[in-house]
């Protein structure tokens, strides 16, 4: 697992919050605070789930 540097969770009331982080050669990686061991690195699919999980309610905050 990279060494990641995660930034403090977006938060919405009542839903998940996201953590953004970067690793030392600038990846960017998006996870589930609480579940950052499973993270998506910086990819379409990354995209593709993080547009689906604000569809689906779950960061309307980040809106």
């Amino acid at each position: 697992m990279p060494d990641i540097n995660w930034e403090e969770p977006y938060c919405g009331e009542g839903n998940n919050c996201f953590r953004l982080g970067t690793d030392i050669e600038g990846n960017g990686f998006i996870a589930v605070s609480g579940s950052e061991e499973r993270f998506l690195t910086d990819s379409r699919e990354a995209l593709q789930q993080l547009i689906r999980d604000i569809k689906a309610g779950k960061a309307d905050h980040l809106l």
